[in-house]
């Protein structure tokens, strides 16, 4: 039987991506990417980026939290080959092949114009983009990420194939279930607190791949049991006030801060309110949102490959916005969220309707 909660809660999270980039394309917090915004901080707050400390600490860590849950549920369904192989044709090709097919063109935008104009003067065409398809990753590092995951956890099965680690970990009350947000905490302590400019530590703070695997391992072996996730359920209304407030607190301490340094990202607050957020989202889908409808199908259905191409939009037309006009930031931060939740799912119709390109950007099968 699907379980709709987890559909819904996975599509919302990616729409809160959209909008998060949105603000984020235009913050002056210092946090790298975008194009800057309308003034330095402090003396222009732009109160609007409250979004990304509200949203940044929990959503990415949650996709992978459900991702492992569905791994779970598939390689349940499916032999390991199987699934690995859907796996690469879903994650690997979008986030290789795909890169040079469609995401060169958000490469555009992130070097030649977003950087600086002619910075590939006297630079070979084919050089020009190959190096803008990898300028292009952008979002794309998720499903990197993911695919990595996937490949570890079959080794990781291997360790346990009678399954007694995972029997184990579907007895855990709701006491222990938020003290592994202390694993959440240790998580965050392998990024590296100062990179070097010269080096991949940048890359490596970006893909926090460390991090990032030890939610979707929980995923996998607790939150996929389903008496996890009616404990969860029972306490949504807690779980869901304890994470507001410790959210407005870590809001009103550290607005002004980059919410993505290493530094802001390890500290107890901040790892806190995450996991409680995380906690938080399932157990209040879980209870409250397991049904769907004409429109919460399609979204579970096109969710992935939106969340594929919505870059592209944001990069393009936040860039054109505030180099070639004289919006005020009100109309340019309304017409970016409108083009982004109205031209994306058009993208992605276009494109899954072209077979190579269905393929190769979007991981659908030929």
């Amino acid at each position: 039987m699907r379980k709709h909660w987890l559909d819904n809660l996975r599509w919302v999270t990616v729409l809160l991506v959209l909008f998060y980039h949105v603000i984020y394309f235009y913050n002056n917090k210092g946090v790298f990417g975008g194009i800057g915004g309308f003034g330095p901080y402090p003396e222009c707050p732009q109160y609007q980026d409250v979004v990304m400390y509200i949203l940044y600490p929990w959503f990415m860590p949650l996709l992978f939290l459900l991702a492992g849950i569905s791994a779970r549920y598939a390689l349940e369904k499916y032999p390991a080959g199987t699934w690995f192989k859907a796996r690469t044709r879903k994650l690997l090709v979008p986030g290789t092949i795909g890169l040079l097919v469609f995401q060169w063109m958000t490469g555009y935008f992130n070097t030649v114009v977003a950087a600086r104009e002619g910075v590939f003067d006297g630079t070979p065409g084919v050089i020009k983009w190959i190096v803008m398809a990898f300028s292009g990753t952008g979002p794309l590092w998720f499903i990197q990420d993911l695919w990595l995951f996937s490949l570890l956890l079959l080794l990781i099965r291997k360790l346990d194939p009678k399954g007694r680690f995972h029997h184990a970990c579907g007895k855990l009350n709701i006491c222990w279930i938020i003290l592994l947000g202390v694993l959440f905490w240790l998580g965050e302590q392998t990024l590296i607190r100062n990179p070097r400019p010269e080096t991949a530590d940048g890359l490596l703070n970006l893909y926090k791949p460390l991090f990032y695997l030890i939610p979707f391992l929980m995923g996998y072996f607790v939150f996929s049991h389903e008496d996890v996730q009616d404990r969860l359920g029972k306490a949504w209304i807690p779980l869901l006030g304890c994470a507001a407030v410790s959210g407005i607190v870590l809001v009103i301490t550290t607005f002004g801060q980059d919410d993505t340094s290493p530094e802001y990202l390890g500290s107890p607050l901040n790892c806190l309110y995450g996991w409680l957020m995380c906690l938080a989202m399932m157990a209040w889908f879980k209870a409250r949102f397991d049904r769907t409808g004409p429109f919460a199908g399609y979204m579970t259905r096109s969710s992935f490959g939106i969340y594929i191409v919505h870059y592209l939009v944001i990069a393009s037309f936040g860039y054109m916005m505030k180099v070639h006009t004289q919006l005020p930031p009100p109309a340019m931060y309304a017409i970016l969220t409108a083009a982004v939740f109205i031209l994306s799912p058009l993208l992605y119709e276009l494109l899954r309707r072209i077979p190579f390109v269905r393929w190769a950007v979007l991981g659908e099968k030929r």
